[in-house]
Order: structure tokens, then sequence, then C-alpha cells
């Protein structure tokens, strides 16, 4: 059977996540999860691609203030502004304004980089459309409101990964919302078309394409490449270029999740297995995210 091993949002893109033994699910995912991002002052997002120092901040939401800290600098608490000044933002194709979250944060963001750096926060107005098989809506995530990921995927990555003399690495390279128990085959998310967890349910919006972040120790914020996109690419080659482990949902009806919910597949991509329960398909509706912080 297969149930949710673990459950984690990301409160600022890029930086360490908080896992959770219950969350609440909005239109955008996870409460909490991507809310904030760290911006250049044309608005241009920082990521762990360039700035993988941004792993070793461990940011934390604590009711309507936000408390920051990381290796090397002092520790930051700072109300959250739920609505004020704009700044431009940027994620990929998205491109809008955020909630400028004051001075202090983004000079501590500053430090932290070696270059100006401003934080924001999720407008109230916040809008935008995600793509994929089911469309959606998402904060400030790459392209999603979430990414699922079965243990078992990474129990056969790490395995290949063993066998090619490397060292196995911890699911938190790939930075999952949702890690599921249970499926048996490596890569059974790839094949997950509609599912519900708790009260909520998703679907499913395409196969998640990885970049150079997984190569980062997330507990260092320090590169540690080749693995594991060295053996990613020896069999899990997307055929429009680059590797893929994981799979980016769509929430279809928001609700509660929490760690040992079963997982109920309503709809595969292939042919159904018999334990697959029968459910008319379902179709997301985009919206502004649940969490306007």
């Amino acid at each position: 059977m297969a149930r949710i091993a673990r459950l984690t949002y990301y409160p600022v893109k890029g930086c360490a996540g908080t896992s959770v033994p219950v969350a609440e699910v909005g239109p955008a995912g996870l409460a909490h999860d991507r809310v904030f991002q760290v911006v250049a002052p044309d608005g241009d997002f920082r990521s762990q691609r360039r700035y993988p120092v941004l792993a070793s901040v461990r940011p934390r939401v604590l009711g309507d203030r936000l408390a920051l800290s990381a290796p090397g600098s002092d520790d930051l608490e700072l109300d959250i502004r739920r609505d004020g000044p704009r700044h431009p933002g940027s994620t990929f194709s998205w491109q809008g304004d955020g909630v400028h979250q004051g001075r202090a944060a983004a000079e501590w963001f500053s430090d932290l980089l070696g270059l100006p750096s401003v934080l924001i926060g999720v407008a109230p107005d916040h809008e935008r459309v995600t793509g994929g098989e089911t469309p959606g809506t998402a904060a400030f995530a790459d392209g999603h409101a979430l990414l699922v990921a079965g243990e078992s995927s990474l129990d056969g990555l790490n395995a290949r990964i063993l066998e090619r003399g490397g060292e196995p690495v911890p699911m938190d390279r790939f930075r999952p919302n949702v890690i599921v128990s249970g499926w048996v085959e490596p890569h059974t998310e790839d094949e997950v078309r509609a599912m519900t967890a708790g009260t909520a349910r998703f679907g499913y919006a395409k196969q998640c394409v990885r970049c150079t972040v997984p190569m980062v120790d997330q507990e260092t914020g320090r590169k540690a490449g080749p693995e594991p996109i060295r053996t990613l690419a020896s069999y899990r080659r997307h055929p429009d270029g680059g590797v893929v482990f994981g799979m980016k949902a769509a929430v279809v009806r928001p609700g509660q999740v929490a760690v040992g919910d079963e997982v109920i597949v309503h709809s595969w991509a292939g042919p159904s297995p018999s334990t697959a329960a029968a459910e008319p398909p379902l179709t997301a509706t985009a919206s502004r995210p649940a969490e306007s912080v």
C-alpha cells in the first residue's frame, strides 16, 4: 500500500525545507511552499544553480514572522509583510511583482551572497497559470505546485550509483514536497495521472527535468557532483534533453495531507493496476495561491 512517507515545504525558494507531519494544501501546493524568493535588483531570481550557498539557509515560518539562519551569518527574524511596497520578481517564464520584505532581509541576503539582493513574498493578487497535462498554479516554485517522488526511485538510483563506485545521495538533493513509500517499482510516480491523499487531490503535470541542483550538498550548500546527475544520465534521459527524476503535479482539490495517509491512484498513464480506484478524470482550476506571504 502506497503512503505518504514525508512532507516538506520550502519557505524561501532555493533554501532549506521544513518537514512536517501534517500540511494544508492550497491551489499552489503545501502551505508556505516557495512563498518567498531572493531576487536581484532587477527581479531576476537567485537559485542554487548559481548560488549553492542558499541551500545552507534555514528559514522558519513562525506565524507572522520569518526566521533566517545560516552558518557564518547572524540570525534574523522579521515580520512578514503580506502586502506593501512591491518589487519585481521572476521565475522562468513568469514575471510579476512580489511584496518587498524590507531592508533588513535584503541586507542579510546581500551579505550572504556577496551581491545586491532583495527578499520578496507572494503578493495577495499573485496570478500564475502553470502548464503541463494538468494545469494549475504555483507561488515561486520553478513551474508547478508539487514535486512527488517515490522512495523506490531513490533506492533504484542509489543502487546504480553504488554499482558505478559512487556514494549514494539522500532524497533532499531532489527537494520533493511529497515522498511516497510502498510503490515497488522505481519511478512509479511517472505513470500516475490522478491521485488522492488525505482530503486533497492531485493531477499529473509533467516529469521533472533536473538541473544541476541535485549535485549540491543540501547540508553544506556546496557543490558535490557529479552524482546523481551522472548516473541519471545513463538511464533517465528525457527525449527533449536533460535527465528526469520525480513528477510535477497540480492541485486539483485543496485539502489536508499527513504523513501516513494512503496514496490512492485513480488513473494511470498505462493500463490501470487492479488496485486503482475508478474515478472520472480530474481537472485543476488555476487560481492564486492560498498563502499570500
